[in-house]
């Protein structure tokens, strides 16, 4: 059941060259590309309509894809992995981010918390139940170890509701992204225990690079639709370089206000902070299919001892192409 309020039919038809893409959270920092393609006017440039849908929690934003009531989703790479154990075949055709830009908050409610061995019997808070943030903390959890059963994760999604639980004590730690991350530090509601939001403190916490953030599509529709595909992946490969190639202020400018949630300055900054966890050109980061296949078999009894083929939950054939 989706979070949202969102009803869509699973019998929808689209026109050629018209794609729906349910994004996990479009506000999210991690999920820039999405709005900014679109902002820029690239996906028009390249002759496809795209209807971007917003569902907060990646889970239900891959339910509804596998319904086939969208075409694909802008969430995170791990949920090809996870998805092909269980007979579904998916693949990111552009990959943005070689980190999660994730962040392990715990509430300023708890300052005896200074370890993730300290969240044992504490409730975590994450944006879905089976969501890239449910895999990252249970895996960090083991890493301390905590095993399962000997902590909570409750799905309070993002942003305000995240807020909110971690307000009232209904979490008293919780995995998040840009902007609720600097939202909660500059109140001193909370603080850092794990940082994830750049590439060398992600290989400290996860072991190596660690592919989050894409676009991934059922490969079935992608063998079928190349053309339409190439065009997405053109012009999201184009978004990347410009987010490489502008300042945050500048990119901020073509964002919608609402994504600064009343503080454009510290939106900015997070986004200055954070940019280098975007790709330059879209492609799979080398060796990175390896630490999410070894992070998911940790404790993910759907992928451990499971033969994954990895080069099936991936596809480099249309960044190549990108123009």
């Amino acid at each position: 059941m989706l979070l949202g309020a969102l009803t869509l039919s699973p019998l929808r038809v689209l026109a050629a060259e018209k794609v729906a893409i349910m994004v996990g959270g479009y506000e999210k920092q991690i999920y820039l590309p999405a709005k900014l393609a679109e902002s820029l006017g690239y996906f028009k440039s390249e002759g496809v309509e795209v209807e971007l849908l917003n569902e907060p929690s990646g889970v239900d934003a891959e339910d509804v894809m596998l319904a086939g009531s969208v075409q694909g989703v802008i969430g995170f790479y791990d949920h090809c992995i996870d998805l092909q154990t269980k007979g579904k075949f998916v693949q990111s055709v552009v990959q943005f981010s070689q980190a999660p830009g994730e962040v392990l908050l715990v509430s300023n409610k708890h300052p005896g918390i200074k370890s993730v061995a300290q969240l044992r019997g504490k409730t975590i808070g994450v944006t879905g139940l089976g969501s890239s943030t449910t895999f990252l903390t249970q895996y960090l959890m083991g890493k301390a170890g905590v095993p399962l059963g000997e902590f909570s994760t409750l799905p309070v999604g993002a942003a305000e509701s995240f807020i909110t639980a971690m307000q009232n004590n209904q979490i008293q730690a919780g995995m998040t992204t840009e902007p609720t991350i600097s939202r909660l530090l500059k109140t001193g509601e909370a603080r850092v225990l794990v940082d994830m939001r750049v590439n060398e403190n992600t290989k400290a916490a996860l072991g190596g690079t660690y592919p989050a953030a894409s676009l991934y599509m059922p490969t079935g529709w992608v063998q079928r639709n190349r053309v339409t595909v190439q065009k997405l992946v053109n012009a999201l490969v184009k978004t990347l370089r410009f987010i490489h190639s502008h300042s945050a202020a500048e990119i901020a400018a073509h964002l919608p206000k609402d994504f600064f949630v009343g503080d454009r300055d510290g939106y900015i900054q997070a986004l200055a902070d954070g940019k280098s966890m975007f790709t330059l050109d879209g492609r799979m980061p080398s060796g990175g299919p390896e630490t999410v296949l070894a992070v998911l078999s940790a404790f993910n009894k759907n992928v451990k001892g499971k033969s994954v083929d990895l080069s099936k939950t991936f596809t480099s054939e249309f960044v190549s192409a990108a123009k």
